[in-house]
């Protein structure tokens, strides 16, 4: 079945406010989540108290683009932290689960990036990892002086070498550079330090990097393309790989296609965590967890919803349509050779959902799988995808926050675990070493060069 391990691997996706589109509208939500440093900090010690693997921010480096009326409604993309700092600050109060931020390779450079993550790898004490994404937003294109934001097919080809920039630059040190001895004055050993001097289609870097080689040898490489350049690109670098599928048949066609494609990049399909998103809702009765997504449904007003989705399509003009309607033949645009586009299109066409059917299904979770019942219906799905091939394991997306994990860290996490589908404690010092992934060897080991 080509696991990746026994156990699941869960990540915990921090959405300030929580996952769902209304969640700062819930009475026990951290409204000023986005900016609450105390509010992170309670939230990351509650995430390792319940030894989920790692933690995981997104990020878009721009205000969202929307009609005024659905932005100023929403909390999402508006006001929060950037990742990077946010995750060093979180990494002095934490031990031993993974920290993973969004940085896109569409607007930042590598020698940028390289140095960050790096730096984080050193101050978590090997837990970074880095979700490596290509941005798609106007809006984001716009802040960095350009009109459109690139090409589908360009976006994969600049990610594919600015990661191989930056692996590159990782690697501008050996393990044991420095000497550091004070008796001799030797600082570093010059034999032991590398010049990239790449020179290629999108970027000239000459290195060396001036933070030494990270602990893990390389951050740990997340993606979450599910369009065919997407699954390629996984396949050919990924180590965790998020996606958004919305059925077992569906998540088992995407698990076997992306681990199918990597050997003909030498790679080993258990070095690979597929990993579906979900939105779990968790009651102590089917009864309470449907009065609880209930309530959050009720939250979403219309104007948002009709937005979201419109988003979710890559942009596409819904406003003149009736919310009790079919969603309308769209035009093609780059947008719909996404994934998640096709994958709503499908749903609306099979399930025959009028617009706001269509957004109460995915408004709230943005898209994800909701899963909602008792704690033994939750976990029973749990294991039914991982069991059966849909998954690796699960990015937990709660609703609200901090309620919403609360209820899953202490109903579902201990039935996970009496059932042996989830660990009781962390596995080595790195998050490498607790996803059971090989930490790379450096492309210079063999092959030495000097400055």
């Amino acid at each position: 079945m080509m696991r990746s391990r026994d156990t699941m691997t869960l990540g915990l996706f921090f959405n300030h406010t929580g996952h769902h589109v209304a969640s700062w509208r819930h009475p026990d939500a951290q409204a000023d989540a986005g900016v609450n440093i105390r509010h992170y900090l309670d939230m990351a010690r509650t995430a390792e108290q319940s030894k989920f693997d790692f933690l995981f921010f997104a990020d878009q480096v721009a205000v969202r683009e929307a009609h005024p009326d659905a932005l100023s409604r929403s909390a999402q993309y508006t006001a929060h932290f950037e990742p990077l700092t946010l995750l060093s600050a979180l990494s002095v109060v934490t031990d031993r689960i993974g920290l993973v931020a969004t940085a896109s390779t569409s607007y930042n450079e590598p020698y940028h990036l390289a140095r960050k993550f790096a730096s984080l790898d050193h101050l978590s004490g090997g837990r970074a990892g880095w979700n490596v994404v290509t941005s798609t937003a106007h809006a984001e294109a716009r802040n960095f002086g350009r009109d459109q934001h690139y090409g589908h097919a360009e976006r994969y080809d600049r990610a594919h070498e600015f990661l191989d920039v930056v692996r590159g630059l990782w690697d501008s040190w050996d393990d044991d550079a420095f000497l550091r001895d004070k008796q001799s004055g030797a600082y570093f050993d010059p034999a032991k330090l590398h010049a990239l001097e790449h020179r290629g289609r999108h970027f000239s870097v000459r290195g060396p990097l001036n933070v030494p080689r990270p602990i893990q040898g390389h951050p740990v490489i997340v993606q979450a393309g599910s369009s065919e350049d997407g699954r390629e690109f996984a396949a050919a670098t990924a180590e965790i790989v998020f996606t958004a599928e919305m059925d077992l048949a569906s998540a088992q066609q995407y698990y076997r296609d992306v681990k199918g494609r990597m050997a003909r990049y030498g790679r080993r399909p258990e070095h690979l965590h597929v990993l579906t998103g979900i939105n779990p809702i968790v009651g102590r009765t089917e009864a309470e967890a449907n009065e609880k997504h209930a309530h959050m449904q009720s939250l979403i007003h219309p104007v948002v919803g009709r937005e979201i989705l419109s988003t979710m399509l890559g942009g596409a003009d819904l406003s003149s349509c009736s919310l009790d309607g079919p969603l309308p033949d769209l035009p093609p645009t780059d947008a719909s050779k996404s994934g998640l586009y096709q994958n709503i299109v499908k749903l609306a066409q099979r399930e025959k959902l009028t617009i706001r059917q269509l957004y109460l299904r995915l408004a709230g979770a943005r898209g994800k799988l909701t899963i909602k019942g008792s704690v033994e219906q939750v976990v029973d799905k749990m294991e039914e995808w991982f069991r059966q091939g849909g998954s690796d394991g699960f990015i937990v997306q709660p609703s609200y926050l901090p309620g919403s994990l609360d209820e899953f860290a202490t109903l579902a996490l201990p039935e996970l675990q009496r059932r042996g589908l989830f660990h009781r404690d962390y596995d080595g010092e790195t998050l490498r070493d607790g996803l059971g992934l090989p930490r790379p060897e450096s492309r210079y080991k063999l092959t030495p060069r000097f400055p």
